[in-house]
């Protein structure tokens, strides 16, 4: 009976134990803030990260309905910063459920998996954001009428579906940054 030689895991904090578990350390720190919406105390300053902020609403006329419209502030950081570890689990999900099952059936070479990997999250996220986008486009009537999107620029009011779609572009740029790093792609 021959014994096999166990993975040692590497020591807390080090660079292979932060590349290794970094999805988890975020996720922990996400619940974090999902937790402080369980407490009257910390509700408030929870709900700054997870909500859009800066609510107007506009009456156009007295006949019609009022609009509910978002602007943008400095308490959008927060915002983008927790859909930014939103961003960090999807790429970990995405990497681990779809992109390394295909990778084990494929075999393919150390190069060629890191660039799999980069080319399937890629393509995950542009499909996504493709299909968003449109739906974006054509419930907001910009496929109709395409002056709404210069006229009156820049922006300052937006709907909720535009705002939010652009806290999460720019939380998913940024969660490509680090993401550089952890790639730990060897020349």
């Amino acid at each position: 009976m021959g014994f096999r030689k166990k993975n040692k895991s590497p020591p807390v904090l080090s660079h292979e134990f932060v590349i290794q578990n970094h999805a988890d350390m975020v996720s922990c720190l996400a619940m974090i803030i999902l937790l402080g919406l369980m407490f009257e105390v910390t509700a408030k300053f929870a709900i700054m990260f997870i909500t859009v902020q800066y609510n107007v609403t506009q009456v156009p006329d007295e006949k019609s309905e009022p609009v509910n419209l978002y602007q943008y502030g400095p308490k959008d950081v927060a915002t983008v910063f927790f859909y930014l570890l939103i961003a960090v689990i999807l790429h970990a999900l995405i990497q681990e459920y779809i992109l390394d099952k295909i990778n084990r059936r494929l075999h393919l070479s150390k190069t060629k998996h890191s660039k799999f990997n980069e080319s399937g999250q890629l393509a995950a996220f542009y499909l996504f954001s493709f299909i968003w986008g449109c739906s974006i486009l054509t419930a907001e009537e910009f496929a109709t009428n395409p002056t709404f999107l210069w006229e009156g620029y820049p922006h300052t009011n937006m709907v909720f579906q535009v705002k939010f779609f652009y806290i999460c572009q720019i939380a998913y740029w940024l969660h490509a940054l680090p993401e550089l790093y952890f790639q730990k792609v060897r020349k």
